[in-house]
């Protein structure tokens, strides 16, 4: 008998093979499932509770995966895409996920067959690709219109995004708001010049939208109550240097033969910020704004000239207001030019629910808006923002690449018809393979009924009936949420960029196929004796240098 070859440290967790390859895809179809039922207008929420005791309530499915702890190596593929989909569109967090689950269900019976997994993965780089130009295909441009139209265009994109999130209640009042904001930052696309402030109280009608910038009110102190609170036209300085009293940082040493001499130092320290303050108020700002803090003596100082300020401001509120108001932060306050200066045409304070917040509005260069979102709870907010920020980048999206395709799961019927009819003229097994992904696809509508409570199998049948058409009408034919038939999605407004499907179908088909190449795990065993030796090691070079009974400090 031949000695067994010993390849890997004792313990090392090797699986292998199709059984390797069949429990990867379970580990994937479940990670779908928890999703599953946040896709669409009617999906339902999560509420995740972590262990440090905060709840999200979230319908995102960024989020949701995010927040997921997993540890199947094979399903963190998936968290992911989502994530990647999330930074790249915005939308279709959930959809991707859902996607590429959906595929490897439907490639685990030819595994457990015995095909060879890089034939499927081969017929499904093929139908992607095909899909792909295919959504190209049936895309409708928005180019070309009036400003007022594109504005009318990209709110239905938002809406649609809006539709499933918990703010879809109030979806037309939030659309019109996001496309307001994104036309005010214009083509610079940084999404932080889009500011969103949260105010808890009040209810979601409440909230609104700034042409400029908005801030909570700062930590102030004494004096600030005597300083104007409304400016018109006013002169912004933005500073990034505290406006206090120091007394002298590095441990210097003064010697003093006479008392007296004392004095001249204290003054000294006297003169040093008297001096910045005069240079600030000669410099002809009327409101200060610095992200260092402004102490009690400058707040006194410019409370007596009628100036404003406000120390610690958030770095990021400073930047849009110098985006904003045209000014630039300064790190000194000598020689002080008009050039440095911002201004804006009204800049005001106001009481928002239990806060105050400093509003700079009608800016010059207006390219920055905030948005200040009211609501009951705190996760409501939040999710809120969430949804917010989905519909911020999705209308970005749509500006920039200005093609819509119909939502509602009409794209996908359609993608899935097509490539049906193609796998036919396909010889060989890659026919069974690209229908299986015809067939994936199908998942999107699907689970749009489950989760709004309608019968899928009865409104996927009216779905491929009106997709078969010959004449090629029914192509927009999507679910209707509301009635629980058919309708055309394209006439009822449900439009997604379609920069969101591409990537999906992308992101999905990738990851699938990365599962699908994968037919072996390795993991390294800890090793204990290991462990222990470093454990010993660091409590001897820790404790060694330090004598008995000596005090930690």
């Amino acid at each position: 008998q031949q000695p067994q070859i010993i390849l890997l440290k004792e313990g090392t967790d090797t699986s292998q093979g199709k059984a390797q390859l069949v429990s990867n895809i379970n580990a994937c179809t479940a990670v779908g499932d928890v999703v599953r039922t946040t896709l669409g207008p009617r999906g339902m929420d999560k509420l995740i509770h972590d262990d440090k005791g905060s709840v999200t309530i979230s319908n995102d499915g960024a989020t949701i995966m995010k927040l997921l702890d997993i540890v199947h190596p094979a399903a963190k593929i998936l968290v992911d895409i989502a994530k990647s989909q999330d930074s790249e569109v915005g939308d279709g967090t959930t959809t991707v996920v859902l996607l590429a689950a959906e595929f490897l269900k439907e490639a685990k019976p030819f595994i457990e067959d015995g095909v060879h997994s890089q034939n499927l993965i081969r017929s499904y780089r093929t139908a992607s690709t095909l899909a792909i130009a295919k959504v190209k295909e049936l895309a409708v441009s928005i180019e070309g219109k009036s400003v007022e139209e594109k504005k009318g265009l990209l709110a239905k994109c938002a809406a649609t995004t809006l539709s499933s999130k918990l703010i879809g209640g109030e979806k037309e009042f939030f659309a019109t708001m996001v496309v307001d904001a994104v036309m005010a930052i214009g083509n610079d696309d940084r999404l932080n010049l889009i500011g969103i402030k949260k105010v808890p109280g009040g209810n979601m009608r409440d909230s609104f939208l700034v042409d400029g910038v908005a801030f909570k009110k700062t930590f102030s102190y004494a004096g600030f109550e005597q300083q104007p609170k409304k400016f018109l036209n006013p002169k912004i300085l933005l500073l990034n240097i505290e406006l206090e009293l120091k007394s002298e940082k590095e441990n210097a040493e003064i010697r003093l033969s006479d008392p007296s001499q004392y004095q001249s130092i204290v003054d000294a320290e006297w003169n040093i910020i008297y001096d910045k303050l005069d240079k600030c108020v000669e410099s002809g700002a009327k409101v200060v704004l610095s992200r260092l803090a402004i102490g009690d003596l400058a707040t006194q100082y410019f409370a007596d000239r009628d100036i404003f300020c406000a120390g610690r401001v958030a770095e990021e509120d400073l930047n849009r207001v110098a985006a904003a108001a045209g000014g630039t932060v300064q790190t000194s306050v000598n020689n002080i030019i008009d050039e440095v200066l911002g201004t804006c045409e009204i800049f005001e304070e106001k009481q928002v629910g239990g806060e105050r917040f400093n509003i700079f509005s009608g800016c010059p260069s207006g390219r920055t808006a905030t948005i200040v979102l009211r609501g009951g709870a705190d996760q409501f907010i939040e999710e809120a923002e969430r949804s917010l920020h989905d519909a911020i980048m999705i209308v970005r999206r749509a500006v920039k690449n200005s093609t819509v395709v119909p939502g509602g799961g009409a794209i996908d019927m359609e993608i899935s018809k097509y490539l049906r009819q193609h796998s036919r003229t396909i010889a060989g097994k890659s026919q069974l393979f690209i229908n299986s992904y015809a067939k994936a696809l199908e998942v999107i509508p699907r689970q749009l009924c489950d989760n709004a409570g309608f019968d899928a199998t009865d409104v996927l049948n009216k779905l491929r009936q009106k997709h078969a058409m010959q004449s090629g009408e029914g192509a927009s034919y999507g679910v209707d949420i509301n009635t629980g038939g058919i309708s055309d999605s394209f006439a009822n407004f449900v439009w997604e960029p379609a920069v969101v499907k591409i990537n999906a179908i992308n992101a999905a088909t990738e990851a699938a196929c990365l599962i699908l190449s994968v037919d072996e795990t390795v993991k390294n065993p800890k090793s204990e004796s290991a462990q222990g030796d470093a454990a010993g090691a660091m409590g001897r070079g820790r404790g060694g240098g330090r004598g008995r009974g000596m005090r930690r400090r």
